[in-house]
């Protein structure tokens, strides 16, 4: 890449902060209690320009070579918090945030890519069985200090970019025949979504587990 046109990319991030900058200050000022509707549409533009800015900085250190993409991507897992866990028959993969609207042009490659290098690395340090006949159950975590109204319908949310980045280092096949989802909500201490992956025959008595367990707002009653 020539200075000109690392320049000329330097410039588009420059605006795209100045943008986002821009839109973080009329999130200052709006009052959520009085235009709730604004501040959504404010804090999703936001959020939204800084996925973008983060994945423009990254294929900016790419086309420069002075990284590589998977030594890059360890790195951005590990600094979005992406971790795993499993006992062998259950793997449990927890993602920072809530997953994005279905209906909203999110740049699905500022969390697909770092999960699909994490995931990679983690099979290879911990090979897990594939798991044949499975059920994938997403929670959504909300952070109970925020009100309740941001709480969506499950129809309404991007499973899909998730299970295809996920189907092929551990599940036979992610169609309908071989896979079930399952989708519940719980309050807790921050946004994040949590993963779990496991045989359908293992499903009924996790499920009975977290009806023990849960005492927050959850579709379980």
């Amino acid at each position: 890449m020539d200075s000109k046109e690392l320049l000329q990319r330097i410039g588009m991030i420059e605006e795209g902060i100045e943008k986002l900058q821009n839109s973080i200050y009329a999130m200052k000022v709006t009052d959520i209690q009085q235009y709730p509707v604004n501040y959504e549409t404010l804090s999703t533009d936001a959020a939204l320009r800084a996925e973008r800015l983060a994945c423009q900085l990254r294929n900016l250190i790419f086309a420069t070579g002075l990284i590589s993409k998977p030594n890059y991507m360890e790195k951005a897992a590990k600094t979005q918090g992406i971790q795993f866990f499993s006992d062998g028959n259950l793997l449990t993969i927890r993602l920072p945030g809530l997953l994005p609207k279905r209906k909203v042009h999110a740049n699905t490659a500022f969390i697909n890519e770092p999960l699909h290098y994490a995931l990679k690395q983690y099979m290879e340090e911990h090979p897990l069985p594939v798991f044949d006949s499975c059920v994938v159950c997403f929670i959504q975590f909300y952070d109970r200090r925020l009100p309740l109204r941001r709480i969506r319908d499950y129809d309404n949310m991007e499973y899909k970019q998730i299970l295809d980045t996920i189907s092929p280092f551990i599940l036979r096949d992610d169609s309908g025949i071989f896979c079930d989802s399952y989708h519940t909500t719980e309050l807790g201490d921050s946004d994040y979504t949590s993963v779990n992956i496991m045989e359908k025959s293992m499903f009924p008595a996790w499920l009975q587990d977290k009806k023990n367990r849960i005492s927050d707002l959850s579709e379980i009653r």
